[in-house]
């Protein structure tokens, strides 16, 4: 059996692919599919990650969508999370200072759960403010929330800042009317300059990490904040074992729809060589006595050779006219060698009395239960001769005058020539040459 094409290109691809993250791309599909599909649709693609709290037992765990830019989460990332607008403004004089929190005299904002959604957009360009500001050395993460400027524009002032990565929140459905579901988040340009992972969170995990952080006695700084890991998911088609198995079992698989393809056909070609069980309980079927045949009805009682019409010797009444004669159906004419038959062909054993025979169309005789079975769920041709007991079979009768000629009357048998004088066969004594008259 030959493998279509494409389908020995799949079993290369993921055999050469067996030790990396085959089918990554799937991790950066389109950001145009931006509705959640639940985990099942996650661990299929691969893209989701996670978001997790660990000072809290048992961990708060968020789930998220990495970025189709920055660096992936190969390794976990474990740092101090720390909102942007708790120790940036906007810069004086930048296109979004209406959207700061308006604060330029050194003081920082606070952080509460009544905040507005346009303080912590992390559009550049911000610039620091107040007494606190996280160290370059230390490693933190940076919260942001989605709008008003492009996610690549704020994973890159995260960066800028010394983030060692960042997370995008949603933002408020009953505002922006976006559903709060997972996106993928992508870069219209080049964003090859983005060397940390950016991940994105929904909006309602966003305001609960936010709630968080606000009522945190842990700071870093001097500023409230809260140890958040980051973490990838891979899903189960960047499982090495998983791609193993895959390739394992694509080839059994088409090797059992081979096989149920070829048993489906050869039963299907079965059926056809057998015959319907209707028919063969229509074929006619007498019982051996030895000398003669017995064949009862279809009720199960001896044919009567009296007519209804007779007289009725009780009732002491005559039919009004003469009888009418019982139709008589002619039988078809059994051949010479029918009667000698004293065996049945398929079991090899001799008929005795009250044996009953099934008498098929070619007129070779067998047991009934025993050529039934044969053609119901063997073939549907006579054993001996492979007669087919469906299809109407030769008569044996010859007629014993001549056909009419063309105009209906019977030809005069003795006006026709005397037949030639036969010549005998030739012996030893034969001579080569004969002399003509």
């Amino acid at each position: 059996m030959r493998l279509p094409n494409f389908i020995v290109f799949v079993l290369i691809s993921l055999a050469l692919e067996a030790h990396a993250w085959p089918f990554d791309w799937l991790r950066k599909v389109s950001a145009s599919f931006q509705t959640d599909h639940g985990w099942l649709w996650g661990w299929a693609l691969g893209a989701d990650s996670t978001v997790s709290v660990v000072d809290r037992f048992p961990p708060i765990s968020f789930l998220a969508r990495p970025a189709s830019f920055g660096a992936d989460l190969v390794d976990p990332l474990l740092g101090y999370v720390l909102p942007l607008n708790t120790f940036t403004v906007p810069c004086p004089g930048d296109d979004d200072d209406s959207d700061g929190d308006g604060e330029h005299d050194g003081t920082r904002s606070n952080l509460t759960l009544g905040w507005s959604s346009a303080s912590n957009l992390g559009c550049p360009k911000l610039c620091l403010a107040g007494p606190h500001a996280p160290e370059g050395i230390e490693s933190w993460i940076a919260l942001v929330q989605r709008g008003k400027c492009q996610f690549v524009d704020k994973a890159r002032e995260a960066q800028r800042l010394g983030a060692k990565g960042i997370v995008v929140g949603g933002d408020d459905p009953e505002q922006s009317g976006n559903p709060d579901a997972l996106v993928n988040m992508y870069s219209p340009e080049d964003a090859s300059d983005v060397g940390i992972p950016a991940v994105f969170i929904r909006y309602t995990d966003y305001m609960v990490l936010a709630s968080l952080i606000a009522t945190s006695n842990t700071s870093h700084s001097g500023l409230q904040t809260l140890p958040l890991l980051l973490s990838s998911e891979y899903s189960g088609w960047q499982w090495p074992v998983l791609t193993f198995l895959t390739i394992l079992f694509i080839p059994s698989s088409l090797t059992f729809l081979t096989l149920l393809v070829h048993r489906i056909r050869a039963a299907r070609a079965a059926q056809r060589e057998r015959a319907p069980e209707d028919l063969v309980q229509r074929l006619p079927w007498r019982v051996w006595t030895g000398t003669t045949w017995e064949k009862p009805d279809s009720a199960g009682h001896t044919k009567s050779a009296v007519n209804p019409q007779d007289v009725d010797v009780e009732l002491g009444e005559a039919p009004a006219g003469p009888p009418t004669p019982i139709p008589v159906e002619e039988e078809e004419e059994d051949p010479a060698w029918f009667l000698s038959q004293d065996e049945c062909a398929i079991c090899l054993e001799q008929f005795v009395r009250g044996d009953r025979v099934r008498v098929l169309p070619c007129k070779h005789i067998f047991h009934l239960e025993e050529v039934d079975i044969w053609l119901i769920h063997r073939k549907k041709v006579c054993p001996v001769c492979k007669a087919d007991v469906t299809h109407p079979h030769s008569s044996h009768k010859h007629p014993l005058t001549p056909p009419p000629d063309n105009d209906g009357t019977l030809p005069d048998v003795h006006d026709e020539p005397p037949a030639p004088p036969t010549t005998p066969p030739p012996t030893e004594r034969t001579p080569l040459l004969h002399q003509t008259p």
